[in-house]
């Protein structure tokens, strides 16, 4: 009766089962088969995207940054994450080792929700992948496959392995727990991902209570180490908000005095023609020139540095301001001895 009932489970499970491998699946199939975004040097790279994930991503920050930091060891961070979403989408889609690859939905999902999980400009679509996917690799676990699958065939066949104690627990079939310590997990596990979501969702997004915010829709930028020192300005660029698709485009650079006199600009065509070494970037997402202004990818971090004989003789306090094409600015304040 239990096996019957395992059995069933798992048939109810299949579309979800089908559609959550090929989630996975797609992702290798994306980036591997339809076009190559495993090339640091094509535009899409994924590394560049995961780099996106950086400014507020929950718990694995040191993680993100550290990879987006070591562009040899983000590369093979991202082959390895994607060959891992193609095996266990593929499985999972087929049902072989159906609970083992759910464990591998379910850290991937995690995975998803903690460093992407405040993305998402309209839907907070990032959030939502993560948070289902969490609660899809978890129920799959429980369930196995049923009928279709990979897993029901070999038990039918009597595949020895089929047989083991630890097949049930990567497989399908029964698992040797009594109804009463099912519950207890389940309920358990339950209550653990409702609160995940719970939290996820307000500290992401403000959605249970207070006020709501998104910050994929409006770029800024925050500005650290300002200094001028002899006849150079410097000061570092974070682009930490604001849609991943699309850049932040500074038109405008500007330094007053504390009359609000103007001491030196940088207008969109300058800022356009920026030389290499003025730049001097921190990730793979990088700060560059346009055709028609300063280009701040999501997640890029710059130091910035401009040189002026008249920076020599500047002495007080002064105001440094961004302009975004948007009308957007960001404002930091340098004082000079």
């Amino acid at each position: 009766m239990q096996t019957t009932n395992y059995s069933f489970a798992g048939l109810f499970t299949t579309s979800l089962r089908w559609v959550i491998g090929w989630t996975y699946f797609s992702a290798f199939w994306r980036r591997l088969v339809l076009e190559n975004k495993l090339n640091p040097e094509e535009a899409g790279y994924i590394g560049e995207k995961f780099n996106h994930f950086l400014p507020h991503a929950l718990g694995i920050k040191p993680l993100i940054e550290h990879l987006v930091s070591n562009p040899d060891s983000l590369w093979w961070a991202m082959v390895s994450f994607t060959i891992i979403e193609g095996i266990v989408g593929l499985c999972l889609i087929l049902g072989l080792f159906t609970r083992l690859m759910s464990i591998g939905v379910f850290c991937l999902a995690m995975g998803i929700l903690l460093g992407s999980g405040w993305l998402g400009t309209t839907c907070l679509d990032e959030w939502q992948i993560g948070v289902l996917g969490v609660a899809s690799g978890f129920t799959i676990f429980f369930t196995g496959g049923g009928k279709y699958t990979l897993d029901h065939y070999f038990i039918t066949k009597n595949k020895a392995f089929t047989k083991q104690k630890w097949f049930s627990w990567v497989g399908s079939g029964a698992l040797a727990l009594t109804e009463k310590t099912a519950q207890k997990i389940v309920l358990i596990g339950s209550l653990g991902i409702v609160g995940l979501t719970l939290f996820t969702n307000q500290y992401f997004h403000g959605g249970v209570y207070g006020t709501l915010h998104n910050k994929s829709v409006k770029p800024h930028v925050t500005i650290t180490n300002e200094q001028i020192n002899q006849d150079q300005l410097s000061f570092t660029v974070f682009r930490d908000e604001g849609a991943d698709v699309y850049g932040s485009f500074l038109i405008g650079i500007e330094l007053k005095d504390k009359s609000g006199n103007l001491v030196f600009k940088q207008d969109q065509n300058q800022l356009a023609q920026l030389k290499k070494e003025q730049i001097t970037n921190d990730y793979v997402a990088k700060v560059k020139p346009g055709k028609h202004s300063l280009v701040l990818p999501l997640g890029a971090r710059a130091n910035l540095t401009f040189t002026d004989a008249g920076f020599i003789h500047l002495k007080g306090e002064y105001t440094l301001t961004l302009i975004d094409i948007s009308g957007a600015i960001w404002e930091t304040t340098i004082t000079r001895s």
